[in-house]
Parts: structure tokens; sequence; C-alpha cells
């Protein structure tokens, strides 16, 4: 790795943390901030907001892609996450598969052992293609029909 990789994700660390500090965590107590690099430059970020009815509540991840799409889309390209004390850990399997859906299996993510695409943490992930293969249209990697 470079050192301008190096200052790529300490910068995404940095951001993931500050994420983190917003959190919504009173019932696990365990806030976790996220942070990802976009194709065109942009940095998005998301906190995991819990509920009194734990099923309601977002993971960081979620958010994160809300924030993608809210301000113009694109292709996620490095992701790392922190919990409460700064220490990276993986994406649940849930939001694994969110990141496939907007960064496919080379998406770079950031764990505690060391950077790994996607694909190794998410194998044969199910994606638009399955679906326009059932629906005999294609999909767009942004999840749009193309007729």
């Amino acid at each position: 790795m470079t050192s301008q990789d190096d200052e790529r994700w300490e910068a995404l660390r940095r951001a993931a943390r500050d994420a983190m500090s917003r959190a919504y965590a009173p019932y696990s107590r365990y806030p976790v901030g996220a942070a990802a690099l976009v194709d065109d430059g942009r940095t998005v970020v998301g906190c995991n907001v819990e509920n009194a009815s734990y099923g309601v509540g977002l993971c960081a991840e979620c958010g994160l892609v809300s924030a993608l799409h809210a301000t113009g889309g694109g292709r996620l390209t490095h992701f790392t996450c922190v919990n409460g004390e700064g220490q990276l850990i993986l994406p649940c399997g849930r939001c694994r598969q969110l990141l496939s859906e907007h960064g496919g299996p080379d998406l770079l993510l950031d764990t505690p052992a060391g950077i790994r695409p996607l694909a190794e943490l998410l194998p044969d992930a199910f994606g638009p293609f399955e679906l326009s293969r059932l629906h005999g249209s294609q999909h767009s990697e942004s999840g749009g029909s193309q007729n």
C-alpha cells in the first residue's frame, strides 16, 4: 500500500469515528460509524440508529447507502466501519449484501485482518443480475431497469 492509500484509509477511519459519535444507540450501547469513498471522490458516512422496537433499528451501513443516493448516487469503492471505541469491525451479513448492491465484489473493506475485497467476505452474492435473469430484463448497476 502506498502512503496515499494509507492517507485515504486514515481519512475514512476518521470520518467513520466522527459518524459513530453521532450514533443513537441507547439500547445496545454499541455505537457504530461507517464511511465509504465513492467513485467520484466523495465520502459518505452513516451511523446506527436504534429504536425501542429492536427490529426497526438501522445499521450504520443503511444510513451510509441512503447518504450515497441522497447526494447523487455512484458506486462505493472503499469502506470502513468502527465501533464505539474506534476499533475496526466487520459489517453484518445483511449489510454485506447491501454493500454488494452499491459497491460490487471489488469494493475494498478495511477489516481487522487488513484490506479485503467484498467478494472474500460475501462470495457468490445475490444481486441485480439474478433478478434480471428471472424477469428477462437487464438491470443497471444502480438498480434501474433497462429494457
